[in-house]
């Protein structure tokens, strides 16, 4: 895509010389190098160390700007000199460029989930899924169809989720040229041959109405819009208009002094003040976007303090380098890390890691794609050529993955299996009842079930009763007797509520009762909103409030609500956060209280940093034990609202999970968790005879 940087050109020449008909881009800005490296180093951080740059995926917005600018000048050149555009020649390039390295780091992703002691069986079908989607470049449309959320801190993303914004790209190279020959064709036809302004005119209208379509997008589906490529395009269109317009680019000294430095304090502000909180992309990304762009238009490099200067520094021009393939290769060893016999966490194994990522950047840079562009097996031949070549190495990469699941399948089915024999038929003293039970003390179990390697699919099956994101739609959900004078309880939440689903079904089956849900995705049961504020914040009031007049309008025995202790409540009116949230739990239960109707909740679950499941694929549980001050909340909200709260009973597991010390992630031989901070089902049905005998006392009592 570049060529060697002119020489012999003075500073004041580069200033006088401009184009009145076509873009004057070169093909080589040294400057624009240097914001390859601060976008990449924005991922980068960010993905290390989210609680340190929390914007630092604003990184991918700054490469889709430089992308606009760069492949929009190239065409532009080429149909300007020639009045056409090479399509398979264009194509050929991009793919001698981009896929050797791409196809690679995919390759090695599909070895590593395909071998049991790198990472989890159970995550095999969805990996291999995405590393499909990756190698064909349809990676974003995959995560838009399943809804997943890039900024959720929760969840097991994949190792090449990342290739959502590669994807997202190679769909522009074969959108653009096509967009820029159309109204190049329009233009020869019905206006007097005026290319350039008939593909600035296209340009602009689709980025606008890209831009237009983003924000409503975003607002209405935020997860999908992530990654939804027509919500993407005004970025692209950005750098384009930026190529197509020369005035666009400043000289002046001081303008272009303070158009670069005023772009890299937006970009600072973005990847400092942004985090997943933030509405985006929506409007929001215009910062991003615009702070690129005018760091790109600041042309002028006569002083050595000006960001076009400093930006072309040998670091900076050498990590924008390399910055391609350390996009592609940071992320898989981000995932696969953790899960490495020995390889710990602390801020020594971090730095180690993305000292390697770089590494392994620059030798893919040296030895894969520098030789890639010039092969001439390749470039001697027609682009066809390229383009067969580049689809039989995709399918030889979707066969690797295939092969993985052959060698699998096995497994992969016997772990299933294994997970829903113990949940019908478990052991003796297993799980809570190793504690709980008077007559199990002493015993002990070697074996962990769920296995490490399955826990994370433990997870409750009725995902439709589960509402998330900006959804306010208060889904209700049934089970248990159909009897209209039966008992009916209701199970109302966060996810550590709806963990609790699959036994509440079984307990309201079993007892003969009718039981009624509802949830929403880290929007508890309380009357005070989050201080997370914005679309999500707004959907979690509008939710309750709906969620609210459901339970009003009905006759309810008892009500049973649980919820994460870390959950940021907003302070405003309150002398701390978690007087906040006391507050908004006795006022969001006193609506049932004061109709005598019992309500039941339970002190929340120890929260680990990371899941807890990673240890104990490679170690002893024993040994994977966290300190009670890491993974306990030292003030459970939860704790302090049901004290002394008449009708209200509390629940509290603590020494279940937990001795004087220290909280375990195995409990009587049962796995506890299949992420960070929700329970397995498997264990949660080890506790189903607590949960029994509190509704039971709280429908035969009622509010004392």
């Amino acid at each position: 895509m570049h060529s060697s940087p002119q020489t012999g050109v003075t500073a004041a020449d580069t200033r006088r010389s401009r184009s009145s008909t076509a873009p004057d881009a070169s093909r080589f800005i040294p400057h624009v190098q240097g914001l390859r490296a601060i976008a990449v180093l924005f991922v980068v951080i960010y993905h290390f160390w989210p609680g340190r740059l929390s914007g630092g995926y604003v990184g991918v917005d700054i490469f889709f700007v430089i992308s606009g600018f760069l492949i929009t000048a190239h065409l532009m050149r080429e149909l300007t000199a020639t009045g056409r555009v090479n399509l398979g020649q264009f194509w050929a390039r991009r793919a001698r460029r981009l896929l050797p390295a791409s196809l690679l780091v995919l390759m090695v992703c599909a070895i590593a989930v395909s071998t049991p002691y790198l990472m989890p069986t159970s995550f095999l079908p969805g990996e291999l899924k995405e590393i499909i989607a990756s190698t064909f470049y349809v990676e974003n449309w995959f995560l838009a169809f399943n809804s997943a959320d890039y900024l959720a801190n929760a969840g097991n993303p994949t190792t090449v989720q990342h290739y959502w914004s590669l994807s997202l790209e190679e769909q522009f190279y074969v959108i653009w040229p096509l967009m820029m020959l159309l109204a190049a064709w329009i233009a020869v036809k019905w206006f007097r041959g005026a290319r350039l302004k008939a593909v600035i005119v296209a340009i602009a209208i689709v980025t606008l109405a890209s831009f237009v379509f983003n924000v409503i997008y975003t607002i209405t589906n935020p997860a999908p819009a992530y990654f939804v490529t027509f919500g993407r395009m005004w970025q692209f269109g950005v750098g384009a208009i930026l190529a197509l317009v020369p005035a666009l680019r400043v000289r002046n000294a001081w303008l272009s002094f303070l158009l670069g430095w005023g772009g890299i304090l937006a970009l600072l502000y973005t990847a400092f003040a942004f985090d997943a909180r933030t509405p985006f992309p929506g409007y929001m990304a215009a910062i991003p976007t615009l702070g690129a762009a005018a760091i790109i238009a600041a042309s002028n490099t006569d002083r050595w303090w000006y960001p076009t200067r400093l930006l072309a520094i040998a670091p900076m021009r050498f990590t924008g380098d390399i910055s391609y393939s350390l996009y592609l290769w940071h992320w898989p060893l981000i995932v696969i890390a953790p899960t490495v016999p020995f390889w710990g966490l602390t801020i020594y194994h971090r730095v180690a890691l993305l000292a390697i990522c770089f590494l392994l950047a620059w030798l893919t840079k040296r030895f894969v794609e520098d030789p890639a562009r010039s092969w001439k097996v390749l470039t001697s031949r027609r682009p066809r050529v390229t383009l067969f070549a580049s689809l039989a190495a995709m399918v030889l990469v979707a066969g690797v993955a295939g092969a993985g699941w052959a060698a699998n399948a096995s497994t992969y089915q016997q772990g299933i299996a294994a997970i829903q024999k113990v949940q019908e038929n478990p052991p003796a003293c297993f799980g809570a009842a190793s504690v709980l039970d008077p007559s199990c003390a002493g015993t002990t179990s070697d074996e962990i079930l769920p296995s490490p390697n399955f826990a994370n699919v433990d997870s409750p099956a009725r995902t439709d009763c589960f509402v998330q994101l900006n959804d306010a739609t208060p889904v209700g959900c049934e089970f248990g007797s159909k009897d209209a004078d039966a008992p009916h309880i209701a199970l109302v939440g966060d996810s550590h509520a709806f963990q609790l689903i699959d036994s509440f079904a079984a307990i309201a089956e079993r007892e003969g009762w009718r039981l009624t849900t509802y949830f929403k995705g880290a929007c508890p049961w309380n009357t005070t909103s989050l201080s997370t504020g914005g679309a999500f914040g707004a959907a979690c009031d509008d939710w309750r409030a709906a969620v609210g007049e459901k339970l009003a309008a009905d006759d309810f025995d008892a009500v049973f609500t649980a919820a994460i202790s870390n959950t940021p409540f907003d302070s405003a009116g309150y002398a701390s956060e978690h007087d906040a949230a006391v507050a908004g739990y006795r006022e969001a239960w006193s609506t049932m209280t004061s109709r005598g109707v019992p309500v039941i909740t339970v002190v929340d679950n120890p929260v680990w940093e990371t899941d807890p499941n990673k240890c104990l694929r490679t170690r002893d549980a024993a040994r994977c034990a966290g300190d009670r001050s890491d993974v306990l909340v030292e003030k459970d909200p939860l704790r302090a609202a049901a004290a002394a709260t008449e009708g209200v009973t509390l629940l509290d597991f603590t020494d279940v999970f937990c001795d004087g010390s220290s909280c375990s992630p195995v409990v009587g031989g049962a796995n506890v968790y299949r992420d960070q901070d929700h329970l397995t089902v498997t264990f949660v049905r080890t506790l189903e005879p607590q949960y029994t005998e509190a509704l039971r006392r709280a429908i035969d009592d009622g509010v004392q």
